[in-house]
């Protein structure tokens, strides 16, 4: 198990859509048990729609705002987030987070257990790097990584 401090210029850096991933700590490197990286979001940025997966989060918000949006399709629960804020979400819980600001936004977020965001954001990001990815595929990957689309946010 490599217990060595992330050097963040070496380690991997992905897309997810605008979302800019750098890994900090893998399931290999965590004995299976968190995912962690910083996510750097730009104005407009996050994830389509509504999800839930059985992995918790924590977000700790290092630098601008993230909309939190909690609840299912038509009855969210919205909130925003500033720097040094700490946001839990327990596993199961539909949400979605976005930058509504004019400026990115930095955050520390930690997924436990880590596999299924693991899978999922690896599987995502590799499909984005090849080219156009159709929300079609997008689904699937999803559902075949543990995590349910629930749709847009309302309003």
């Amino acid at each position: 198990m490599d217990m060595l401090p992330v050097d963040r210029d070496a380690a991997e850096h992905w897309r997810l859509g605008t979302d800019e991933l750098t890994v900090l700590a893998t399931c290999a490197q965590t004995c299976d048990q968190i995912f962690a990286v910083e996510i750097r979001m730009p104005p407009g940025g996050g994830p389509p729609v509504l999800h839930r997966h059985a992995p918790s989060e924590i977000y700790y918000v290092l630098d601008g705002e993230f909309t939190f949006y909690l609840g299912e399709p038509g009855h969210t629960r919205r909130f925003t987030a500033g720097p040094h804020d700490v946001v839990p979400l327990p596993g199961g819980t539909p949400h979605t987070i976005r930058n509504e600001s004019s400026s990115e936004a930095v955050a520390f977020v930690v997924h436990s257990p880590g596999a299924t965001m693991e899978g999922f954001s690896r599987a995502a990001a590799a499909r984005a790097a090849a080219g156009d990815f159709p929300i079609e595929e997008v689904l699937a990957l999803a559902e075949e990584h543990g995590v349910e689309m629930l749709g847009p946010v309302s309003g």
